[in-house]
């Protein structure tokens, strides 16, 4: 570089000021730009999914077979003239695997070449995974991952509308996905889904001024079933548009919003029909399947006796059970990580906890009372049971009969959790 003082000579400096007038860096990448606002924690595949159930090996097998055989083919249509659907919803009650289901699914799409496009949802997760703001990124970004073609149009899209990541998710989808698509022509006959899990469990995205009325002073908070709705509209104009290429599987619990979406008989014939995880799939089988394997993992560990437990024993878990995987997953856990008693003792504590009769009041309830039943004893089992309870409740944002005490949508920071509970240091970890 040459300098604007190389033939001078006899000079002095005073009161030097130095301005860098070097030339700005170029813009930054857009696509980078659309990474840092997806939700990494929800994607199948990662790091905070990585003790997420799946369905254990020789299980769910029919269910898993069922959602993957329509992602790579479709229904059978009888009439070839009517335009093949592309979106189906998966679902049952809390327990039934939904979420394993969807993992495995996802897993095998992976090991099979066919491009899955994910989001799960959880209400425990990071903030990024109960939440709808990320979720149109969270896919444009896959889309690109899968279609390279894509990635030019996506980045000119965010380069174009500076405000894009702050508009509704219709205008997202339009922007970062579909037009997109409409632009690069993508092969249609590739089969590719995707993957949308725990939608239920979306939580409502609260504004500034969402929460008051201006002239009634009246509260105004949203609920979270109209962004659930709001995502599942957006999703299935998505499936309407011919350039849109992938299917789309949704799981929930039966949930009202879910329901009415889809069974409105105005777009019904839009959708697959509905996989309800119930019966037909013979859940005991695969619940006695997952229980002999656990047990045999156990006897193993401690080397007892290979008659425990007793087919008595098996069939009274299974009963109890309801076909709830949920039920059987939690006896296992509790066997295996309690830290007082033996295998023996601990399953006799379990065999021994019994509902109390004002639980059997539905058929609804039945299938979890056992589960409520043991719940309780866990908490019972606890040294201190009112101060357990006390802290999940605190942790929960509540303390009973006062409702909200923090943010309504939000878990309370445990600095201040400590502040309310902890008597004496170590408390929260006792």
């Amino acid at each position: 570089m040459t300098s604007f003082l190389s033939e001078a000579h006899d000079f002095s400096f005073n009161d030097l000021h130095v301005i860098n007038a070097a030339p700005p860096s170029p813009s930054a990448d857009p696509l980078n730009d659309l990474a840092s606002r997806i939700a990494a924690g929800a994607l199948h595949d990662s790091d905070e999914r990585c003790d997420a159930p799946k369905c254990y090996p020789e299980t769910r097998v029919a269910v898993q077979d069922e959602i993957y055989s329509w992602i790579v083919h479709g229904d059978p249509v009888a009439d070839p003239a009517q335009k093949t659907v592309k979106i189906k919803w998966v679902t049952g009650p809390a327990g039934t695997g939904k979420s394993a289901i969807m993992g495995s699914v996802a897993d095998k799409c992976k090991q099979n070449g066919v491009p899955a496009v994910t989001f799960f949802f959880a209400s425990y997760a990071s903030q990024e995974r109960r939440r709808k703001t990320a979720f149109i990124p969270t896919l444009a970004y896959q889309f690109t991952e899968h279609l390279p073609a894509l990635k030019d149009p996506v980045a000119q899209a965010i380069r174009d509308k500076p405000l894009l990541f702050r508009k509704n998710l219709q205008a997202q989808m339009e922007a970062l996905i579909l037009t997109p698509l409409r632009q690069v022509a993508v092969e249609s006959n590739v089969p590719g889904v995707v993957l949308i899990d725990g939608l239920d469990e979306c939580e409502a995205e609260q504004f500034f001024d969402s929460h008051v009325a201006s002239r009634t002073g009246t509260s105004m908070e949203r609920e979270k079933g109209e962004d659930q709705l709001e995502i599942l509209q957006v999703l299935r104009e998505a499936t309407l548009d011919p350039a849109f290429p992938f299917r789309i599987v949704i799981a929930s619990r039966p949930e009202r919003v879910f329901r009415e979406f889809f069974n409105n008989k105005s777009r019904k014939s839009s959708f697959a029909p509905s996989l309800v995880l119930d019966e037909k799939y013979h859940p005991n089988t695969d619940i006695l399947l997952f229980l002999q394997a656990k047990f045999s993992e156990i006897r193993r560990r401690y080397n007892l006796s290979p008659s425990w437990p007793s087919q008595e024993i098996l069939a009274t878990l299974l009963d109890q059970a309801s076909g709830q995987f949920i039920y059987v997953a939690t006896v296992i856990r509790y066997i295996t990580a309690s830290r007082h008693g033996s295998p023996y003792t601990l399953l006799d504590q379990v065999l021994k906890v019994k509902p109390s009769p004002r639980t059997n009041t539905s058929s609804h309830l039945d299938a979890f009372s056992h589960l409520d039943a043991f719940y309780t004893h866990i908490l019972q089992s606890s040294q201190k049971p009112t101060l357990a309870a006390k802290w999940l409740w605190i942790l929960n944002g509540e303390i009973p009969g006062w409702g909200s005490i923090f943010f309504s949508t939000t878990s309370p920071p445990a600095f201040h959790v400590n502040l309310l509970l902890q008597t004496d240091d170590g408390d929260a970890d006792y």
